[in-house]
């Protein structure tokens, strides 16, 4: 199974789970950053993964583009969803159904929030501020759910070895 991961990222997190995630999945990944392009023919993969942060209760707009772009493609694909945030877990999953189609998520063979971090020192002063203030937080901080990360590859996986298990016609 060919699978690309398309994710976008503002201070590492989101790529950091991206690796994660790959170094999880069967077959050939690849992992394409839409901040750097947002060309990708998806003719040549079995599976794409979606991902982003959420900010101010939104993904990242070119992973919004992306995914109102390629729809219909996306839609033939064994699909995977995932957010990354801090937020209490009601919240985040709110912001997981706020933030992909209905129809992308009933689709996707594996949908879920993989955690966040907190590096001040890839935040400009406005966001300290904001995190100091909101999160209460004051030095960097690392929630990300590997075992979260696991199971949403294992869903792929599964997809795969489902697919091997198929006879042809």
């Amino acid at each position: 199974m060919k699978t690309l991961i398309a994710y976008s990222s503002k201070h590492g997190c989101t790529e950091t789970c991206t690796r994660l995630l790959a170094e999880r999945l069967v077959g050939e990944v690849e992992r394409v950053n839409l901040k750097d392009t947002s060309e990708v023919n998806l003719s040549a993969y079995d599976a794409v993964v979606v991902g982003s942060p959420v900010y101010a209760g939104r993904i990242l707009g070119e992973v919004r583009t992306f995914t109102e772009e390629h729809l219909d493609a996306l839609m033939e694909k064994k699909l995977g969803l995932f957010i990354c945030g801090m937020q209490e877990e009601h919240t985040i999953r709110e912001e997981l159904e706020l933030n992909y189609p209905a129809v992308l998520r009933k689709a996707a063979v594996a949908v879920d929030c993989f955690g966040g971090e907190y590096h001040f020192d890839s935040m400009n002063l406005m966001e300290k501020m904001i995190v100091r203030k909101l999160a209460k937080v004051k030095e960097d901080v690392s929630d990300i759910r590997e075992d979260t990360i696991q199971q949403f590859a294992d869903s792929l996986n599964k997809v795969e070895e489902d697919d091997k298990d198929t006879p042809l016609s």
